[in-house]
């Protein structure tokens, strides 16, 4: 119970708004909810889990006051999977609202229940999100693991900014029940830890059924295939980071082969579409008052003080979507089928590979559906984040054993900068 103990402890210590920020909610007593014994994969590990993740006993806001009043009467799917396998959810952890879905102007890790979430590091430097307060959590060692969701990089992406590991596993992988969501086509929840092992601990607890044993391939044995969309668009010291990552694997006998998958514009456009209908659907089944992405909106636009800090352009623009007719969904259909010849174009070109590492902005991973996972080594940046790498695949157990090799090379390999 000292885990779990000292969790709670720091999580009041830094947790709070005064310092970091990122917990949402907090149960004291979660130690008496903890399983006899010590046997399970999780036995007695404290977790965070992001707020748009039913929790029975939490409230589940997506961080917007618009649902404050959602009281989550049972677990999500995910959440009775880490029960049962004997994790201590302590508390909700805060996030960027509505999975930073509301404005483009908004900031990472704000929203109007929750406020401004800080990264671990330095309250200068951006915390990304939208998996912003599970990410700080574990980066600040309040707990070992936090759970957050992902709909394009806001588990991954988050995990990078913060210098930890993050998972989101195949499209379809994880059941989405009983989660806010975004988009059908590609959320999905996903784990953070400060390492590779603990964050597939995490994640195969979260399945239906726990992951088969994952081995790391040998370093002369692995295939990376690097991405090079976008990678002049990285400062120099990410460039020199990048270099010196990809020089070590070669080193280590790695083959290394380059490949250009840029972003394509079908993610956002069916992101657009898929929001109304889906929080509409959460809604309904929920203790919330508002059952409607309409009703939402107009509950920002009745409380502009508190809702309207950064506007609601994105909000807005999927009512739209929401309302519009036969001309939106044809629309719709046609980036879906687009879509799907990028799978098949996407997944051709790298079949071969373990991994590909991504150098610059993309989400071609997401809009593929494709397992990805975040790495980080031992080498910290110029702010003193942990430098970290974002890979994926077209096999999730295949990645998972390129990733631990990559993460020991970054452990072995890298001169620690600070």
């Amino acid at each position: 119970m000292d885990r779990i103990s000292e969790a709670i402890r720091r999580a009041k210590e830094i947790g709070g708004p005064d310092v970091l920020n990122c917990i949402a909610e907090l149960d004291e007593n979660a130690a008496a909810t903890a399983m006899p014994g010590d046997t399970l994969p999780l036995s007695g590990i404290p977790i965070l889990i992001k707020d748009n993740i039913d929790v029975k006993g939490f409230h589940t806001t997506a961080g917007s006051l618009a649902l404050a009043d959602n009281l989550a009467e049972k677990d999500a799917p995910v959440i009775a999977n880490l029960r049962r396998n004997g994790a201590v959810i302590i508390g909700k952890a805060n996030m960027t609202e509505f999975a930073n879905f509301v404005s483009t102007n908004m900031p990472g890790g704000y929203s109007s229940r929750g406020g401004q979430v800080r990264h671990a590091v330095s309250a200068d430097l951006d915390p990304l999100g939208s998996s912003t307060g599970s990410a700080v959590a574990v980066a600040a060692g309040i707990v070992p693991m936090a759970v957050g969701t992902d709909t394009s990089h806001s588990v991954t992406g988050c995990a990078m900014g913060n210098g930890i590991c993050g998972l989101k596993p195949p499209a379809g992988t994880l059941s989405q029940e009983g989660i806010i969501p975004i988009s059908k086509t590609f959320d999905s929840a996903g784990a953070m830890a400060m390492n590779m092992k603990d964050t597939l601990l995490l994640y195969s607890a979260m399945r239906d059924e726990p992951l088969p044993e994952i081995k790391p391939t040998p370093a002369g044995e692995l295939r990376i295939a690097v991405n090079t969309a976008n990678a002049d668009m990285n400062p120099e010291e990410r460039k020199a980071f990048l270099s010196e990552v990809i020089e070590t694997l070669r080193k280590n006998g790695a083959v290394i082969a380059d490949v250009d998958e840029p972003p394509t514009p079908e993610l956002p456009a069916i992101m657009k579409r898929e929001f109304g209908p889906g929080l509409a659907e959460y809604l309904k089944k929920s203790t919330a008052k508002l059952k409607t992405l309409k009703e939402i909106v107009e509950y920002f636009e009745a409380h502009p003080d508190t809702m309207m800090k950064y506007g609601y352009d994105l909000l807005q623009g999927a009512l739209y979507e929401d309302s519009e007719g036969p001309s939106v969904e044809e629309a719709y259909q046609k980036a879906m089928k687009s879509r799907a010849n990028q799978i098949k174009n996407v997944t051709e070109e790298i079949a071969d590979f373990d991994a590909v590492l991504i150098t610059g902005p993309t989400y071609v991973n997401h809009l593929c559906g494709l397992p990805t996972v975040t790495v980080a080594g031992e080498s910290s940046d110029s702010h003193g984040v942990r430098q970290a790498l974002m890979l994926y695949g077209t096999d999730e157990c295949r990645l998972y054993a390129a990733a631990l090799t990559v993460e020991s090379l970054l452990k072995k390999c890298l001169t620690n900068k600070k």
